[in-house]
């Protein structure tokens, strides 16, 4: 997002954080949300109207009431004419913030249940689990399914294994309607969960599983460069020997064995 975007939607997400402290159910609101993100995705005309330079904040305001009011809870239709109030670098970014904010709702929810580390947790071995399955990953990017296949799909393979939160976010990731894969989708929700907690995630690929002690360690080391607290994922990957592979966003430090019999290679052939 660029910055009038990046404004518009932290002015909404300080919405977002008061009708949640006032009081309003975390998940329900995130599910309205996420739902009048779908309605933007599919009217290109509804979304130019709302953010429609040319038209006072007012008037976009009042639009979003005729569309939307009555059908969603008042805390959602605050949050939206929060949206709308604002400027939007792109018409898209509109759609796209509401349905980063409804993601956020239902991780705050989680969080206040105590259940965050586990979808956390459950969101990143979801991932790790369709990028190592061909047949799922084929599966959940077939165009000849519908995005309603997908996340019905999604959810059997889910039910009874993980959290709620982690079902209804896994089947958002694979229902979307987006380019993106149902992996970087997945990632993204990851890093969302992290920055609600105001820490980064890094994934640590390791040859043979860590110890206990050795994820700690490596925890405090990593915590003390980004100055930050770190979450450890974990992958256990035998190709690669030996070593370390430690991703943090799109950093990428790579103690591998591996790597470094390439880079030996390649200095040989010259």
């Amino acid at each position: 997002m660029q910055g009038a975007s990046r404004r518009a939607l932290a002015t909404a997400r300080q919405a977002l954080g008061a009708q949640i402290g006032s009081g309003s159910d975390a998940d329900a609101l995130g599910d309205e949300l996420l739902a009048i993100a779908k309605v933007l995705g599919s009217s290109a005309s509804l979304r130019r109207a709302l953010t429609d330079p040319s038209t006072e904040a007012a008037g976009r305001i009042n639009l979003a009431g005729r569309v939307f009011g009555g059908k969603v809870s008042d805390a959602a239709e605050h949050v939206l004419r929060a949206c709308v109030g604002h400027r939007w670098s792109d018409e898209r970014d509109l759609g796209l913030g509401l349905e980063r904010l409804g993601v956020e709702a239902i991780l705050t929810g989680a969080e206040r249940a105590g259940r965050i580390d586990d979808v956390e947790d459950e969101l990143f071995r979801f991932e790790r689990i369709i990028a190592g399955d061909r047949d799922l990953e084929d599966a959940l990017t077939d165009r000849r399914r519908d995005s309603a296949d997908k996340a019905d799909l999604v959810g059997k393979l889910l039910k009874g294994k993980a959290a709620p939160e982690t079902i209804r976010l896994a089947r958002l990731a694979a229902g979307g309607t987006r380019e993106r894969s149902v992996e970087r989708e997945l990632q993204s929700y990851v890093a969302i969960a992290a920055a609600l907690r105001d820490r980064l995630v890094a994934t640590v690929t390791s040859a043979v599983e860590l110890t206990e002690s050795e994820r700690n360690r490596l925890g405090e080391s990593l915590s003390r460069i980004y100055e930050r607290p770190v979450h450890l994922n974990t992958v256990v990957d035998r190709s690669i020997v030996g070593g370390l592979r430690v991703q943090v966003g799109d950093e990428v430090i790579d103690g591998t064995i591996a790597t470094r019999l390439e880079d030996a290679r390649r200095v040989m052939a010259g």
